[in-house]
């Protein structure tokens, strides 16, 4: 579980872009991997929910949720934890 303290103050309407997202409804498993899961399988699963975020009105206000809170699980925004950390810790030269 993410550690609340780490997660950005909510305001009024901050999750309002939820109401519009295109994952809204659908099984959770697409985007959250079950515990062991690797290659191949986790590879399909996430380009799944990758499929789902590609029609979707509000991935970038997903996005930018996931990044300030450095959300660790998941297929958010269309990216996974692991393309996520690699936005957060890009140095440009």
């Amino acid at each position: 579980m993410a550690e609340v303290r780490r997660f950005p103050a909510l305001r009024e309407g901050d999750w309002d872009w939820q109401m519009a997202a295109a994952c809204r409804g659908s099984d959770t498993a697409n985007f959250y991997h079950p515990e062991n899961e690797r290659g191949p399988s986790r590879a399909r699963r996430e380009m799944r929910a990758k499929a789902v975020c590609g029609s979707c009105p509000v991935i970038e206000s997903c996005l930018r949720w996931a990044l300030a809170a450095r959300e660790p699980y998941g297929v958010w925004g269309g990216l996974s934890v692991e393309e996520r950390e690699a936005l957060l810790t890009f140095q440009p030269a």
